[in-house]
């Protein structure tokens, strides 16, 4: 007697489809970049959580080794116990970090830094706002190792970082950029290209200066729109419709200053320090710059006065104590 042939269980068949969406997991990470991450800040944690949403393997490290710790448990990824050993597994090493200072710490400092385990052919991609000269130097070092460095900060703030959109402007060699296309892709929807190396850098700081000198004339208009007697939301709205918009008058008056909240989630003293990079690059190129240095002079004091880690929208307070008067709360 012929008995017919047994169906695999219902069990056995979700083990299957269980597998073989692991396995496809696995093949697509094997087909990705592996990539060493250093700086799990306010930016760096969720631009690093993008990366490992589109299925790179991450290995993330921070100076707090808990925030390392904490990123794998909560995101995914890995983290290596010596940055020597991220390098040696990363296939790409991004720093996003404060300064230029801790990134060429983390490069070439002390006893464990990435020079000591990165291997010929690795792409460095600094993501810090960071000193152009500096990060020139240190690209001629990188490449003394057999890797290649590119500079590629961002704008779009913590927002955006989660999201994915940052708008990241990047310097150095055409091949090494066309390299890192996928990890950059990953983190922004506009990638561009803004020459050699360290171009993008005093790219961002230069938009950083622009964005300021933005913020600080809007807010001197409110406090005088308002002394005459108009609503600072009302000629916000008119700006927004009008050729006096721009970046703050769409996302930062009446989200972080209007609401009196000042947590757009970008420091004071890390604005300070960009403004004072656009200065430097105007220093070294010979360009007179009378109003950005007034606008870097009237950042160095809003910093002197409500600290550095205060908001960078705080310093529509400063602006608010100079005219007497305070938005949104009468004369």
């Amino acid at each position: 007697m012929r008995h017919p042939r047994r169906a695999g269980s219902v069990q056995d068949r979700h083990r299957g489809v269980q597998g073989s969406r692991l396995g496809e997991r696995v093949s697509r990470m094997a087909d990705k970049q592996s990539v060493g991450f250093i700086g799990a800040g306010n930016m760096g944690w969720p631009m690093a959580a993008c990366l490992v949403k589109a299925g790179f393997p991450v290995n993330i490290s921070d100076s707090r080794r808990e925030v390392a710790h904490n990123f794998v448990q909560q995101v995914g990824g890995f983290a290596p116990d010596t940055l020597r050993d991220l390098a040696g597994k990363s296939d790409v090493v991004v720093t996003m970090l404060p300064t230029s200072a801790i990134v060429e710490t983390v490069l070439t400092g002390g006893d464990d830094n990435i020079f000591a385990g990165m291997k010929p052919g690795t792409i460095v991609i600094d993501m810090t706002s960071g000193i152009p000269s500096v990060t020139q130097r240190l690209a001629e070092r990188v490449a003394e190792l057999g890797g290649m460095l590119i500079d590629a900060p961002v704008s779009g703030g913590v927002p955006r970082a989660k999201t994915g959109e940052l708008a990241i402007m990047v310097g150095g060699d055409g091949a090494a950029i066309d390299k890192a296309m996928p990890v950059l892709s990953a983190m922004g929807t506009s990638v561009l290209r803004t020459g050699g190396v360290g171009s993008g850098q005093a790219m961002k700081a230069l938009n950083n200066l622009v964005s300021t000198g933005g913020f600080l004339i809007g807010i001197e208009a409110l406090l005088i729109g308002q002394r005459f007697g108009l609503d600072p939301a009302v000629m916000t709205d008119v700006l927004n419709a009008a050729t006096g918009m721009n970046n703050s008058t769409q996302k930062k008056f009446k989200q972080f200053v209007l609401s009196r909240t000042f947590n757009a989630g970008f420091t004071m003293g890390l604005l300070a320090k960009d403004l004072s990079i656009a200065l430097q690059v105007g220093r070294e190129t010979g360009t007179a710059a009378p109003l950005s240095a007034l606008v870097k002079e009237f950042i160095v004091s809003a910093e002197a006065k409500f600290g550095p880690n205060a908001d960078h929208t705080e310093m529509a307070r400063l602006c608010e104590i100079l005219a007497g008067s305070e938005l949104g709360g009468g004369d």
